[in-house]
């Protein structure tokens, strides 16, 4: 079962509710789209000499980490070549029929966005193949004997995929893309561009040390810099006079038990109990969720992606292993060996 917390780079489902704000706070230019300039340099030269073709752009899979931004670059290339984009996910599609429908009823050079790609059935991924490469539709009609194969035409159309888990995308799929792209962490004087972009549009007023602020809590990613700043205009708007300063800023994160590396209490809990159990000693990833009551998935998706990125955890072939700086960070003393540890 997934754990609800506000620093994660999943949706939730208060994301979904604010679907229309959302869709406001997304650039839908190259121009608005604050980072990944190493991205937006290669995917306009694509769009570029695509238009000059007069084709549609060869097909896109981007991949990395949740919250970085997959479906709004989608978006924003669909915008860039001024054509239509459907969106659609892995597990929405479970048979062949529904990806049937979805090809035949594009248009010439539309965009298909495809999120959570490497979630596609297999059968579905075969389907895929013939329709990314030549355009053709491969369908069965009927069972038994007396079924046949029909072999449709399809207008031109680009597929977006999008991924967190690129190794699990089967080989043939993969190869299938003509750009395969890796969105990167951002840095902090981005995340606080996004910030103060995100206020300007939501209506509210944030000074530079209050955005800065929440840019060193946001984990790098702008969903989590987003969702931050609601919470905070949220408290501000409560217990201010709706202008989000750094002081109003340093309360609301307070009251929301986000430290200044932007960890939790879940996260600030789970550093502990391997500690006060474990020590420095390597522990097992099921280990690690029976003492915190997680499943073992929660702690790989939930927990460990971020810890890992700052040097908090590592992993080991015998297990994860807290590191000493995760020890300094939780108030306790790293002893230098596998004894138990002691209280600063």
């Amino acid at each position: 079962m997934a754990v609800e917390r506000i620093i994660d780079s999943t949706l939730h489902d208060d994301d979904l509710d604010e679907k229309r704000i959302e869709v406001t706070l997304r650039p839908k230019k190259f121009d608005e789209y604050v980072g990944q300039e190493r991205l937006k340099n290669n995917l306009k030269l694509a769009i570029e000499a695509a238009k000059k073709r007069g084709e549609p752009v060869d097909h896109v899979l981007l991949y990395g980490p949740p919250g970085l931004g997959k479906t709004t670059m989608a978006s924003v290339i669909a915008n860039e070549m001024g054509t239509n984009i459907r969106v659609t996910s892995g597990p929405a599609i479970e048979r062949a029929g529904d990806l049937a429908s979805i090809l035949t009823n594009l248009s010439d050079g539309d965009i298909l966005f495809i999120d959570e790609i490497h979630r596609l059935g297999r059968v579905v991924e075969e389907v895929l193949y013939s329709a990314m490469e030549d355009c053709k539709l491969d369908i069965m009609i009927g069972k038994g004997p007396a079924a046949r194969s029909v072999r449709l035409d399809l207008p031109r159309f680009t597929v977006i995929g999008a991924t967190t888990r690129t190794g699990v995308l089967s080989a043939p799929l993969r190869d299938r893309f003509g750009h395969i792209h890796r969105l990167e962490f951002y840095q902090t004087a981005e995340i606080a561009k996004i910030i103060e972009r995100a206020a300007k549009i939501l209506g509210s007023q944030i000074d530079s040390q209050a955005a800065e602020m929440l840019s060193t809590r946001s984990r790098l990613t702008p969903r989590v810099a987003n969702r931050l700043l609601k919470r905070v205009r949220d408290y501000a708007d409560v217990n201010g006079d709706g202008i989000i300063d750094a002081s109003t800023a340093q309360a609301a994160l307070r009251l929301l038990e986000i430290d200044d590396l932007g960890l939790d209490a879940g996260d600030r809990n789970l550093i502990v109990n391997i500690i006060d159990n474990y020590g420095n000693n390597p522990v097992g990833l099921n280990t690690i969720a029976a003492l915190t009551g997680d499943e073992a998935t929660t702690i790989e998706d939930f927990y460990e992606p971020y810890l890992l990125q700052i040097g908090f955890i590592e992993r080991t072939p015998r297990g994860r292993r807290v590191t000493q700086k995760a020890f300094k960070h939780v108030g306790k003393e790293h002893s230098g060996d596998n004894s138990q540890p002691k209280l600063i």
